[in-house]
């Protein structure tokens, strides 16, 4: 997104607009956005800027929830209506609890309270910088939502929605047998039509799929969202190095390279104590996390190695840090385990919310570990 696409915008509409993608990797066709700040207007029509990300309920939430929950705070705050989109047929098609619905919808239910405590218990509702949930099942009850995949689908080559995959997890040639999943794409893309959405939001894993939407909506006429597309936090093993696979992200099926935000500060600091840090290397889920999840949330990172080995040390610069594990000054341990206190630190608000849901996390962890 360059200043330049704000042009048209007041002083104070730019200002909310850079303070709203603050953190994302990547803005696409901000010029709906514009057009409907300027104009007092919507897709909708009625001047209520909707957002939207959707999520298959398919067990329980790491840590980088957290990157795309700061991005949906910050939307809340400048009045946008927020919509988490619990995609449970998706899931069904994705395979995920192996198709048992039930398991899936139990997760959907997980997943609303996790967001509602991450976005500190928002008002609900379909106005102005309110918060709403939305099932894929209801979308779905409806002859025009079937119409939409068809049209989102028309024209479109099996070359062409084998390459958006990577949206489901998947490579290229991993479905042939499941003809559910060639469709999996254009229902994404009626999502976004069809709930008359403003901005789409995304991890860069999504990207394909946002594309696809507006290449359909170039076809049709129609109105093409804004998308917007998070950072994605690699594994803990992973040298945080990017791939257009992202085969490196961080994914609950790997639980020992995933921070869950139900880890206690014990299991944070085992597993951070395994993760990839190179004090020569400037690339490491470590300093990912830093700088997406503790910075933003914390301002500051406290270090406190072992007392023989030095004291306390606090830090708001993740240049001037890697500098110093670089030159030896900080221990690659002693900034891991200060990274995985910070954390817990930040998830405590969760914890506490879960210690009054804690019938509904059990029966999560019941059918994740099965």
């Amino acid at each position: 997104m360059e200043t330049d696409d704000l042009a048209t915008l007041s002083s104070e509409q730019r200002e909310m607009v850079t303070t709203m993608f603050s953190g994302v990797d990547e803005v696409i066709g901000v010029d709906h956005l514009v057009n409907c700040l300027t104009n007092s207007t919507s897709h909708a029509g009625d001047g209520i800027i909707r957002a939207y990300v959707g999520f298959e309920p398919s067990g329980k939430a790491h840590i980088g929830w957290k990157v795309v929950a700061q991005t949906l705070q910050r939307l809340l705050d400048a009045d946008v209506n927020v919509l988490i989109f619990l995609a449970d047929w998706h899931a069904w098609v994705n395979d995920k609890f192996g198709g048992d619905m039930d398991k899936i919808r139990l997760t959907g239910t997980y997943m609303e309270e996790v967001f509602r405590s991450l976005l500190s218990h928002p008002e609900e509702g379909d106005g102005a910088g309110q918060l709403r949930f939305l099932y894929a099942s209801d979308l779905m009850d409806s002859g025009d939502y079937w119409a939409r995949v068809l049209k989102c689908s028309k024209n479109m080559s099996l070359d062409r929605v084998r390459r958006t995959f990577s949206i489901m997890g998947r490579s290229e040639d991993s479905s042939d047998g499941d003809l559910s999943k060639f469709f999996y794409p254009a229902m994404q893309a009626a999502d976004i039509f069809e709930m008359n959405i403003d901005i789409a939001l995304g991890g860069m894993d999504q990207r394909k799929a946002h594309m696809y939407m507006r290449r359909v909506a170039d076809r049709h006429n129609w109105v093409k969202a804004t998308c917007v597309h998070t950072p994605i936090l690699s594994g803990l093993k992973s040298s945080g190095a990017r791939m257009e696979s992202f085969d490196h992200k961080m994914s609950k099926t790997d639980p020992g390279g995933a921070l869950l935000l139900h880890d206690d500060a014990t299991i944070m600091r085992k597993k951070m104590r395994k993760a990839y840090l190179d004090p020569q290397d400037e690339n490491s889920p470590v300093y990912e996390l830093i700088e997406h999840i503790v910075f933003p949330e914390s301002g500051t990172l406290t270090i406190t190695p072992k007392p023989e080995y030095g004291n306390p040390s606090t830090w708001d610069e993740l240049g001037v840090l890697k500098t110093a594990v670089a030159e030896g000054e900080i221990h690659p341990l002693d900034l891991k385990f200060g990274v995985a206190d910070a954390l817990t630190e930040t998830l405590k608000s969760l914890n506490a919310h879960f210690e009054e849901h804690s019938q509904l996390l059990e029966q999560v962890n019941a059918i994740t570990t099965s």
